[in-house]
């Protein structure tokens, strides 16, 4: 088995509408993802998740109002990478889809606020675990509790 060599890290971004939460998922090609990115030399990962939501929605206003817990994906890409995930809520709801320097344009090609089932059904097995724990957590509205999963 290859070990995992690279680590991406992103957020599970999520806003209240209506009385639900809605989460924030990216489309390339035909795979749904939440904003995440590769880590750079020198970089903390929750910096590194940070500034790819940026990047990839211009979302700046992240609250991390469960924590710094985190979810780890397992290997992926001929197990070579891992994907991080953080939570956080934002306020915004405006999402930008700007062009990439590297690629000459978006690095995705669509947005969508959706709420838990429905984002559960578009993303595949290694986001939709990720998905997953994070509905579990933001519904549980039990801080202490988020706390003792990341210890678990």
């Amino acid at each position: 088995m290859i070990k995992p060599k690279v680590l991406s890290a992103g957020v599970i971004v999520v806003r209240r509408e209506g009385g639900q939460w809605l989460y924030l998922l990216l489309r390339a090609y035909r795979y749904w993802d939440f904003p995440k990115g590769i880590v750079e030399p020198g970089e903390e990962p929750l910096e590194a998740a940070r500034r790819e939501v940026q990047e990839e929605t211009t979302i700046t206003d992240l609250d991390f109002r469960w924590g710094l817990i985190y979810k780890e994906t397992g290997p992926y890409n001929n197990g070579r990478k891992i994907a991080r995930y953080y939570i956080a809520e934002t306020r915004t709801s405006d999402v930008s889809l700007p062009i990439s320097p590297e690629l000459g344009r978006p690095e995705h090609d669509e947005f969508r606020w959706l709420p838990f089932e429905e984002a559960r059904k578009l993303t595949a097995p290694r986001v939709r675990e990720a998905l997953e724990w994070a509905n579990r957590i933001i519904t549980s509205g039990n801080r202490e509790t988020v706390q003792k999963r990341r210890k678990a």
